[in-house]
């Protein structure tokens, strides 16, 4: 047995009913540092249009009532800054779906577990936004503080190695003849397969998700029903020192209709 998986051009040379499957994405590879103001990184310097108000949670947190005395009930209706978990230029992931005439993609969270942000779908982790925006319209900024966080939810500053590669999906995504064919090449070739031969992992941007913990659950856009395509892969561990789930990864997803839709949320 060889350690060294297929590349995802070997697999599609071999099996070229892949080739449809192949997505564009971008590993961030995250490092203890700060990022440059304007650079792209995770947990940095904070960016918004000058004169708007930071944004706030105004959702419930279902483990609020152990964390705040019981003598100031009042402190339960006072939203929770969101904190700043990405920010992303867009040379550094051209292949993202933005809308038009955005250069800058910020990734905002509330660092609290929710459990009714997703309608019928199962989720309790923490509350994400996406922000769209134009570099130039924006300027540094100084968020208020949580006023709760779960400290496993705050990142720590990192700057970015972007890497650009193409990416194909777990064995759940395929067609059961394609998935097949895929684990007959593994064997052929003396290769252990298991559901990912040709997934990068990691901070990542578009590709494909995991699916190791559920199996396939597709995601459905909550306003529209569309399917939705996956964004982001949050991983716990390592720089930027984040855990999420049970130290698995949250990805994020957008619709492909209209990107301004909520987004769609699953922890593996």
């Amino acid at each position: 047995m060889t350690d060294l998986p297929p590349s995802p051009a070997e697999l599609v040379a071999a099996v070229p009913g892949l080739a449809p499957y192949l997505r564009p994405a971008t590993l961030l590879h995250p490092y203890a540092a700060q990022p440059a103001p304007g650079a792209s990184g995770i947990g940095g310097p904070a960016l918004w249009p000058a004169g708007e108000p930071w944004p706030h949670c105004t959702a419930r947190h279902p483990e609020e009532d152990d964390r705040i005395p019981r003598p100031d009930p009042e402190l339960r209706a006072v939203p929770t800054a969101l904190i700043p978990l990405a920010l992303i230029r867009a040379e550094d992931a051209p292949h993202l779906p933005r809308p038009e005439g955005t250069d800058l993609l910020q990734v905002l969270w509330c660092p609290n577990d929710h459990d009714d942000i997703q309608g019928e779908r199962y989720y309790y982790g923490p509350a994400v936004e996406l922000h769209w925006q134009r570099a130039a319209e924006l300027a540094p900024a100084t968020p208020p503080p949580p006023r709760l966080s779960e400290e496993e939810y705050l990142p720590q500053p990192c700057a970015l190695r972007p890497e650009q590669l193409l990416d194909l999906p777990d064995r759940d995504e395929l067609p059961e003849e394609l998935a097949r064919a895929v684990a007959e090449f593994a064997e052929r070739q003396g290769i252990e397969y298991e559901r990912d031969p040709g997934r990068a992992e990691g901070w990542k941007l578009g590709g494909w998700p995991s699916w190791h913990l559920t199996d396939l659950v597709p995601v459905d856009c909550g306003r529209c029903g569309e399917r939705m395509t996956h964004l982001l892969t949050v991983e716990s561990g390592d720089d930027p020192d984040l855990s999420v789930g049970r130290h698995g990864e949250l990805h994020v997803f957008v619709c492909p209709v209209d990107v301004a839709h909520p987004v769609g949320l699953d922890l593996q």
